[in-house]
């Protein structure tokens, strides 16, 4: 799943090296921390969240398939 929001968002970007994407486990979840540059930070959210809210959607459909539940954050 990191690896699939990774590649996500650096194909989204104009500066793929500033891409970060942290894990951290939880008990019932897991939360993926994406890090982006400033500037770039308009193309991974888009108008009102459409772009944020797809990839939320597909990191979930991955996560999905391996029973586990999974939140974005967008930092």
């Amino acid at each position: 799943m990191k690896e699939v929001l990774e590649l996500i968002a650096k194909a989204l970007v104009d500066d793929p090296d500033s891409v970060s994407v942290t894990e951290v486990q939880g008990e019932q979840s897991v939360i993926l921390e994406l890090r982006v540059a400033e500037g770039d930070m308009g193309k991974v959210i888009g108008k009102q969240g459409r772009i944020a809210k797809a990839i939320r959607t597909v990191v979930k459909a991955a996560a999905s398939r391996e029973d586990k539940r999974v939140s974005v954050e967008i930092i």
